[in-house]
């Protein structure tokens, strides 16, 4: 089978060790500074403890520094860099091109180099370019379609990731300026005011309202699970789970999940049986609708009347009264619980059900037919918080000329001398005694898959046999972590960008990013719109949603404009040919 990495997201570091218990192959996190989730920093002390914990299993750790940097920040990064690669982590995850241009100056240690999604990585030849460059692995833009995916794959060496699960940028990664252009908030700067998630109305050159205060930018979430397979034939060698923001009951939920999913078409490439004592069900957590966006042709991929998470789908209100509704289905006290009603999404907290009768803590405007959705499962959520995941590595021991050998399941070898002493009373019970003993691994990083005894044991006490056990496995581990397999960043080089001219859209905002674009063979026009670049009359966003799709208007002629809540007015184009609507300020 093949080896394929799932890779999880991590706010801090008990959801990094809640995420590799739970079966991740590799992390990634932020760092104190530069990553696009600013919201979650961690310190260099807790990313080590992660480090260490994650490469007991030969797990890999990632660092996001995937935002665009001012000059004097570039500086500040590569002594980030150059911490992160002392204390162990594994690959860094980079949009800006400044950082490239140090590795190739040979001013960065050797840490792999992952170009972020954020480099707006959806055609062959800026895969290709990264390759070319020497990176060691691109992740793809959300957008393409698994042939667009396979044909990348199929055309160039380097190592492929693309996202498997959680919430979607409705724009094309990178390629979004709504925030900042609004209030100065810079989605490419690590502070995304999540304008897609504000409510807009659709008119027409006229005036004609289309759609009037509905959420017409907002996506589903993400969930590629019946894809894998597919994923996993196309070439693709690392699936991630978005998430750097939700909590360590998504992230247990949604990777012990993909886990599980992963498993029945590839080996995970970390090491060590992963067992958890709950039933993961991605349904029952935070999401807003699933879709599996453009993997497999046009679907609707939007849910224009709430930005919030609905969850799973549990029926229709059947009978509704003073204070309590009818609904046939199981639910529980403090479950939460949703509808939408005249296009607004309204929800409540469950007090008390007696029966198929429902008394919330507050009566929502529900109706007779009414779908409800549960979007807190209380039940599920407290067994996913009290739950226990476990994850051992599989050793086999033998005994023999008087030394105890043990191996793990990667190879590692160790052995202990045993003390010899006079000969059992009975050489069979201490045989027995031997081998329990050895095989009481307990909550230790590993389990005994065998134990071969081709000697006779001499007499030892338990608590000796225990000693030598656990000495003889830290010593296993020390071996374990002696041979990490880290891989290294190989020398990058200057290689034709497959563009000549480069405008804002390239996010270049330091000098050392233009020199880059330069030595590259570009001419950069226009640094970045963060730069002090006017966004007036600029596109604002690419993104694959259409609006014309969505409102059935592919061939309609109309010049069509959002207005947001505070009256300001968008301007729509749309590039047919390509499937693409861009918005202009």
């Amino acid at each position: 089978m093949k080896k394929i990495e799932l890779l999880a997201p991590a706010k801090d570091k008990e959801t990094a060790f809640a995420a590799i218990d739970c079966g991740a192959d590799a992390i990634y996190i932020g760092a104190s500074d530069f990553g696009a989730r600013r919201a979650v920093p961690n310190s260099i002390d807790d990313i080590k403890e992660v480090v260490d914990y994650a490469h007991k299993f030969y797990a890999r750790v990632h660092v996001t520094i995937n935002t665009i940097l001012t000059d004097s920040e570039l500086e500040q990064a590569v002594k980030l860099i150059h911490k992160l690669y002392e204390i162990g982590v594994d690959a860094i995850i980079v949009q800006d091109m400044g950082i490239l241009k140090l590795a190739v100056d040979g001013k960065l240690p050797p840490i792999q180099i992952h170009a972020s999604t954020q480099c707006d990585n959806r055609t062959l030849e800026k895969v290709k370019f990264f390759e070319n460059i020497g990176v060691s692995r691109v992740i793809l833009a959300r957008e393409l379609s698994i042939e667009e995916i396979k044909n990348i794959c199929s055309n160039t060496n380097v190592e492929i990731e693309t996202f498997i699960h959680g919430a979607l940028c409705v724009s094309y990664s990178g390629q979004c300026y709504m925030s900042y252009a609004i209030g100065g908030r810079s989605a490419n700067r690590g502070e995304c005011a999540q304008a897609c998630r504000k409510k807009y109305t659709l008119v027409d050159e006229d005036g004609k309202v289309i759609a009037k205060d509905k959420y017409l930018l907002s996506l589903r979430d993400f969930n590629a699970s019946r894809y894998i397979e597919k994923l996993i034939d196309a070439g693709v060698k690392s699936f991630k789970i978005e998430g750097r923001l939700k909590d360590i009951n998504y992230v247990k939920n949604v990777v012990a999940y993909y886990r599980r999913e992963i498993d029945k078409y590839a080996s995970k490439i970390s090491s060590g049986r992963v067992e958890v004592n709950f039933e993961p069900n991605v349904n029952k957590t935070f999401n807003r609708g699933y879709t599996d966006y453009f993997l497999d042709g046009r679907k609707k991929c939007f849910n224009f009347d709430s930005p919030k998470s609905q969850g799973e789908k549990l029926g229709k209100v059947s009978k509704v009264g003073k204070d309590y509704f009818v609904l046939d289905a199981e639910v529980s006290p403090q479950d939460g619980l949703c509808g939408f009603v005249n296009g607004d999404m309204q929800g409540c907290l469950v007090n008390r059900v007696e029966g198929m009768k429902i008394f919330p803590n507050k009566m929502p405007e529900i109706k007779v037919g009414t779908f409800v959705f549960r979007n807190q499962d209380a039940e599920f959520e407290r067994s996913l918080k009290n739950s226990r995941a476990k994850r051992q590595i599989a050793v086999d021991f033998e005994f023999k000329d008087n030394r105890l050998y043990v191996k793990d399941e990667d190879g590692n070898q160790v052995v202990a001398d045993v003390p010899v002493s006079e000969p059992a009373k009975n050489p069979e019970k201490m045989r027995e005694t031997f081998i329990t003993q050895l095989k009481k691994t307990g909550e230790s990083d590993f389990f005994v898959k065998s134990v071969l005894i081709n000697a006779d044991v001499t007499f030892m006490p338990v608590s000796s046999i225990n000693e030598l056990r656990r000495e003889i496995l830290a010593k296993l581990m020390h071996e374990r972590l002696k041979n990490y397999p880290r891989e290294f960043q190989k020398q990058l080089s200057y290689v034709e960008f497959p563009k000549k001219e480069l405008d804002y859209l390239s996010n270049i905002h330091n000098k050392t990013a233009k020199e880059f674009y330069e030595n590259c063979g570009c001419s950069v026009c226009e640094m970045s719109l963060e730069s002090g670049v006017s966004p007036k009359n600029k596109c604002l966003m690419q993104t694959k949603h259409c609006l014309k799709f969505a409102f059935n208007m592919c061939k309609s002629p109309r010049k069509l404009f959002l207005i947001d809540e505070k009256g300001k007015k968008y301007s729509l184009k749309f590039d047919c040919k390509n499937c693409t609507m861009l918005i202009f300020d």
